[in-house]
């Protein structure tokens, strides 16, 4: 955050800068007006650039094998320009590389996920999911896993059969 701070104060003196200087080079042709102009346009501009970015920027840091299954954006009041391009606020990842199948029922596999949201730490968890009943449930405290891979304790939502956290979970190999 605070690199993201330096860069929008460096962009904004930078577009100053370089008005100030067409002002010097040219006295009587650019407006007062353009140099406070210029410095909040480079603050906007930078800030655009930096938020539209950062999903990109962040999946492209995820470790070999996690995987994006879902992702949110949407318009903001205060952010009118997401009216035209909504941005990419949130995503999950699942971390393939942790599926693990119940010995007991190998259609129940649990799996880690992670919750990205801009401007929030990551938050991770653990999905039951299971593939033969197409149905999944994040674990939570209180479920059980029973030695038969059957869980007490929880309530199973349906997932659709092209849903992306349940094809990544159950696929084989």
């Amino acid at each position: 955050m605070l690199f993201e701070f330096l860069a929008a104060i460096i962009a904004a003196a930078t577009c100053a800068g370089i008005v100030w200087g067409l002002r010097k080079a040219m006295p009587n042709r650019v407006p007062k007006v353009a140099l406070p102009v210029a410095a909040g346009l480079g603050l906007i501009c930078t800030t655009m650039a930096l938020e539209y970015g950062w999903y990109d920027r962040t999946v492209a840091n995820l470790p070999a094998g996690v995987v994006v299954v879902d992702q949110g954006s949407g318009q903001q009041m205060l952010r009118p320009w997401t009216y035209l391009a909504p941005m990419t606020t949130r995503f999950t990842a699942l971390d393939t590389r942790s599926i693990a199948p119940h010995p007991g029922n190998p259609a129940l596999r649990l799996v880690r996920t992670y919750e990205f949201a801009r401007w929030r730490p990551v938050e991770d968890g653990f999905l039951a999911v299971d593939c033969a009943a197409v149905r999944r449930v994040r674990i939570t405290e209180g479920m059980e896993i029973l030695p038969d891979g059957t869980l007490s304790g929880a309530e199973w939502q349906a997932a659709a059969p092209d849903d992306p956290v349940t094809r990544a979970a159950c696929q084989e190999g």
